[in-house]
């Protein structure tokens, strides 16, 4: 099999595509014939060496695949062969045969291309987390979500549309005509407003979604109405070139609001504060592909509509993390082996 390898923390460059054998499907789980796998954020926090949650180097990264299964273990069954699935993985999704837990491949409906599978797991679960399991949003809410053309950004939109909500997003102005047509309600141009002042006299905020931290999360705070809920799923804030910055990181810790987080100021306030990482999940595994069957069957309906805006082979792996890095890129960007 095919696989890309990160021997070291560093740019884009150190990415390396290596050659090594199929892996054997053990009991319970099933072999998945990769087709596509999708790049996330995470992924390049862990090439930088900033990603907590990734093993020690050398190491292989990847969540999310789509392909079709090509071998069972004991106690699977054999009519899996042959099924197009979705699957999560826990790392190793880089990678052109990867072995899952049974479970973790969930069967993609017909009509659904392995690309467009590769790119709904990772942001559609984190969405699902953020806008239906945490932020409940319900029709009426206002809505503001942080890396609106990301692929969080864009699951999430069609979620809170799908419950009638309000979306404000704020992104590079180079995006807002594609994200207008979309469906958000308003956009702010991150790199040229401020989105604190741009929202401060309109009714408070019911949820914020954002994936950036530091200063982000004291703004947002201060723009919630009684009941409203601030929603962190990232820490981007720490990864503001395409390679490790102490000084970065410790500039973006040090503006975190911890005062403003504890009980009692959150009840003093009415304000709530959520916290998603889907890569924590992996004891929930009967819960989580509930809620993947669930976004399968949102994007059967037309609801869901994953955008996958660049698709690269393996060799060129670096040129897909460097265009996420340049924040140039519109909903998902996807590897082929």
């Amino acid at each position: 099999m095919k696989q890309i390898w990160i021997p070291r923390a560093g740019d884009p460059s150190v990415l390396d595509v290596r050659e090594a054998p199929d892996p054997e499907p053990g009991e319970g789980e099933v072999r998945v014939a990769v087709e596509a796998a999708g790049v996330n954020f995470a992924d390049l926090m862990a090439r930088m060496g900033v990603y907590p949650d990734a093993p020690p180097f050398p190491f292989v990264v990847g969540y999310e695949v789509a392909g079709a299964i090509d071998a069972v273990g004991a106690g699977v069954d054999e009519a899996r062969i042959g099924e197009p699935v979705v699957a999560m993985c826990r790392f190793g999704g880089y990678s052109s045969s990867i072995v899952v837990s049974d479970q973790q491949a969930v069967r993609r409906p017909g009509g659904l291309d392995a690309v467009t599978g590769a790119a709904i797991p990772v942001v559609g679960l984190t969405a699902w987390m953020l806008c239906e399991i945490m932020g409940r949003v319900r029709e009426g809410d206002r809505v503001l979500v942080h890396s609106a053309a990301g692929g969080v950004g864009l699951a999430a939109l069609d979620l809170i549309k799908w419950r009638g909500g309000t979306a404000i997003g704020t992104a590079s102005a180079s995006k807002h005509d594609f994200l207008r047509e979309r469906g958000y309600d308003q956009l702010i141009d991150y790199r040229t407003e401020d989105f604190e002042a741009a929202l401060k006299g309109e009714t408070g905020l019911d949820l914020i979604l954002d994936p950036v931290g530091g200063d982000s999360w004291a703004k947002g705070l201060r723009l919630l109405r009684a009941g409203g809920r601030l929603a962190c799923f990232g820490f981007s804030a720490q990864a503001d070139s395409n390679r490790r910055s102490m000084l970065s990181t410790l500039r973006t810790v040090a503006s975190v609001p911890w005062l403003k987080v504890n009980p009692i100021t959150l009840m003093n306030e009415n304000h709530g504060v959520l916290g998603v990482n889907m890569g924590h999940l992996w004891d929930e595994g009967e819960r989580v592909t509930g809620w993947l069957a669930s976004l399968l069957d949102l994007w059967a309906q037309g609801v869901l509509r994953p955008h996958v805006h660049a698709t690269y082979p393996f060799e060129q792996a670096a040129e897909a993390h460097q265009l996420i890095h340049d924040r140039k890129s519109f909903g998902k960007v996807i590897l082929t082996p």
